[in-house]
């Protein structure tokens, strides 16, 4: 065998293989990148800026309602719990492999389907519910950040690629550790959009599926193919 053809072939088989490149994974390196530097300015910066710049991309419902793109957004330059948080982890593992599967742009838009609906599955009603007075107004200002809803989503949207020796304990344990949180009774709201989220994922099956199929097919996208 020759020299590059064994080259590839191990980069192909190693470990290495679930972690971003910047040219293999482009969308989950630079993510990660800005989720590393916004980690540290969490980390490092004056607590009353890091207060400022979370309440400002929060997507608590008076954000949402004045300005739903951008909180959106803003909201997911952060991670909840730090770089060695379970979901900061399951975030370089999950869409690193996805990536791999569908391309930069389809994960991209698997993350941000899944981090926007869920967002909005929770808030929604929490504003429903403050209009109709069942919770108080402070309701309205909840803290609301993170890529976990993100995240949720693409282990379910990856789940579907999977063989089933690989889908079954994955959804099985991915969605075991979302019910404990949730009966846990913690936290609610972002327990049932974490859930919620990885429904909308499994819901993707059939278009994650297509594109994966397409990828499959694309010659000059050979070398960044899962591998079988």
């Amino acid at each position: 065998m020759p020299a590059s053809r064994l080259r590839h072939r191990l980069f192909t088989l190693g470990p290495w293989r679930l972690l971003p490149t910047p040219t293999g994974t482009p969308f989950t390196f630079g993510y990660a990148v800005l989720l590393c530097v916004t980690s540290l300015i969490s980390a490092y910066a004056d607590p009353a800026l890091v207060h400022a710049l979370l309440q400002g991309s929060s997507t608590d419902v008076a954000h949402l309602v004045r300005a739903p793109g951008f909180v959106l957004v803003g909201s997911a330059l952060w991670v909840a719990g730090g770089v060695a948080s379970p979901f900061a982890i399951g975030f370089v593992l999950v869409l690193t492999a996805l990536e791999r599967r569908i391309g930069g742009l389809r994960t991209a838009g698997v993350f941000l389907l899944g981090h926007g609906l869920a967002t909005l599955a929770t808030e929604v009603p929490v504003g429903l519910a403050v209009l109709a007075g069942h919770l108080p107004d402070s309701s309205l200002h909840r803290l609301d950040y993170g890529v976990s809803f993100g995240v949720a989503a693409g282990t379910g949207a990856l789940a579907g690629l999977l063989p089933p020796w690989l889908r079954v304990p994955l959804l099985a344990g991915f969605g075991g550790m979302l019910l404990q949180d949730l009966l846990a009774f913690t936290d609610p709201m972002t327990n049932w959009g974490h859930l919620i989220a990885l429904a909308i994922g499994v819901a993707a099956w059939p278009v994650v599926r297509r594109w994966h199929r397409r990828l499959l097919h694309a010659p000059h996208l050979a070398e960044h193919r899962p591998p079988s």
